[in-house]
């Protein structure tokens, strides 16, 4: 009864979602929790532009894994790869839970480097994840394809729910002697150290699902009478999957001569346009938007704010979840919802540029509209790239490859052209709490 309650496909399912969770769970855990850490450090809030640096400078990562499959195909080893990254990622949450505060003197200032390298090394590895993680589910049916999306959706929504619980970000208003409002910040129910700490339980939860996924494969293959995809076969038609042989995972040596396969045949104008809407999206989502979400939410207050940021990242797994019973095969359908995400998206840009005065300022139905714009943004764009995720399986395993090698470009272009806006020439102007902005 155990034994097979261990190979039914729910159990799968589960593996393949914290799997996919501890891809990125990093470097958003460094995000969420920065309103607690610049109170501490010595850069304060020019942080958030060396995070921004250090995550670009972990696609040397994703490079040297793009290089090797192309100068040696077949010679890298995935699984290998994936297991190392993973226990480097444990590895730095550890040291950055005990040493996240340390500081040392570097040309005579005051620099948290213990922060600033462990940062780096967890961002080397969330890039590395896209070009081997996605790879890595060529073995499997392209429904847990879309699983492992909705894992990557709880990447965000998790350390969001825990940094809310932390209180990151509470202030009150409170009237002075002199007739003027100041904030006061409430202080976090639970230090960054907990928080970090939490961060190293879900990598390591993350690790031991994939553990589990390396040892359920071998035996799912050898014997097709046990296989725990079995039942998944009646959905085989409805995919209409050319690739698939069988619903059971991929063997290791079949994996083996698809990496060696010519790749010639996958660069067609449809493959290439949905790379293109790949990256795009990708950088909508992972960098363009996300840079300015505080310009967008906070002027409406900081409830517009928490709830822009909760009910986006709620969005993000739901839609991977809606994609998994409903797959939208048109090239035009999925244009026309790339075209509606950007509409939402512009919207969302429009109020970021007119901060810290939007329209509809002090409106009910101002911030509401705010925070529908970001659920249906962050939906829309969810679920287009678990489609082309999706579809991209069935091109074969470099295709996965080039998916993640396009997921992680648009994410670093997006992210490198809000850099110098937000940080350095300033474009956008931030809402001060508890102050009348436009007056």
């Amino acid at each position: 009864m155990a034994d097979t309650l261990w190979n039914h496909a729910f159990v799968t399912h589960i593996l393949v979602a914290l799997f996919g969770m501890g891809s990125w769970i990093s470097v958003n855990s460094l995000w969420v929790e920065l309103p607690v850490v610049v109170s501490v450090l010595p850069e304060g809030w020019n942080l958030p532009a060396y995070l921004s640096v250090l995550i670009a400078f972990g696609n040397l990562g994703p490079a040297a894994v793009t290089l090797s499959h192309h100068l040696a195909p077949g010679w890298l080893n995935e699984r290998i790869v994936i297991h190392c990254i993973q226990v480097l990622a444990v590895v730095a949450s550890v040291f950055l839970s005990l040493f996240w505060h340390e500081v040392v003197s570097v040309a005579g200032e005051s620099r948290s480097l213990p922060y600033l390298l462990l940062t780096f090394v967890l961002a080397f590895v969330c890039c590395t994840s896209n070009v081997t993680f996605l790879p890595f589910m060529y073995r499997y049916p392209p429904q847990y394809i879309r699983t492992f999306f909705v894992g990557q959706g709880l990447s965000a929504l998790f350390p969001c729910v825990v940094a809310l619980g932390q209180g990151v970000g509470k202030l009150e208003c409170t009237k002075t002697e002199n007739g003027t409002m100041q904030p006061v910040y409430f202080k976090e129910k639970f230090p960054a150290q907990n928080f970090f700490w939490f961060l190293f339980v879900m990598l390591v939860i993350s690790g031991l699902c994939f553990l589990a996924l390396t040892y359920r494969v071998a035996p799912a293959t050898a014997q097709n009478t046990q296989n725990p995809e079995q039942e998944t076969e009646k959905n085989k038609e409805e995919e209409n999957h050319p690739l698939q042989n069988g619903e059971a995972p991929l063997a290791e040596d079949q994996v083996e001569v698809e990496k060696q396969a010519p790749i010639v045949a996958f660069w067609t104008s449809r493959n290439i346009y949905l790379l293109l809407l790949l990256g795009i999206s990708n950088a909508l989502t992972n960098g363009v938007l996300p840079s300015v979400q505080s310009f967008s939410c906070l002027p409406y207050g900081t409830m517009t704010f928490h709830l822009s940021v909760v009910l986006g990242n709620i969005a993000n797994p739901l839609a991977c979840f809606v994609a998994m019973f409903v797959l939208l095969r048109s090239s035009g359908g999925l244009g026309i919802m790339a075209l509606a995400g950007g509409v939402f998206a512009s919207y969302l840009m429009a109020l970021a540029a007119l901060s810290p005065c939007p329209p509809l300022l002090g409106s009910t139905g101002g911030a509401a509209l705010v925070v529908i714009s970001w659920i249906i943004f962050t939906g829309l764009f969810s679920y287009l790239k678990v489609v082309i995720g999706s579809l991209l399986h069935e091109a074969g395993h470099a295709a996965l490859l080039w998916c993640g090698v396009f997921i992680q470009a648009g994410s670093l272009i997006g992210a490198l052209t809000m850099f110098p806006l937000v940080s350095v020439y300033q474009v956008f102007e931030r809402a001060q709490d508890c102050v009348d902005n436009c007056s």
